[in-house]
């Protein structure tokens, strides 16, 4: 939006985007009912590694979020 700040535009873009991810977990947590599902060992492992992979990349995209100028 025209004249919104950086910062004023981070918050109004993460606050959709944490709470699409917060959905999507609720959502997952929702495979958990054994009544209606079945799940092993190894699909739980490559489940949560596969969250857990994403989740440090993101932190570290943060943190690393320096920019890097080219310098000779």
């Amino acid at each position: 939006m025209r004249g919104e700040s950086k910062e004023d535009r981070f918050e109004r873009i993460v606050q959709k985007r944490v709470q699409n991810v917060l959905d999507g977990l609720q959502r997952l947590s929702q495979c958990s009912n054994k009544r209606i599902y079945q799940w092993n060992d190894l699909q739980l492992k490559k489940i949560w590694t596969a969250i857990d992979n994403d989740l440090m990349r993101c932190k570290e995209s943060f943190e690393n979020a320096e920019k890097k100028e080219f310098k000779l």
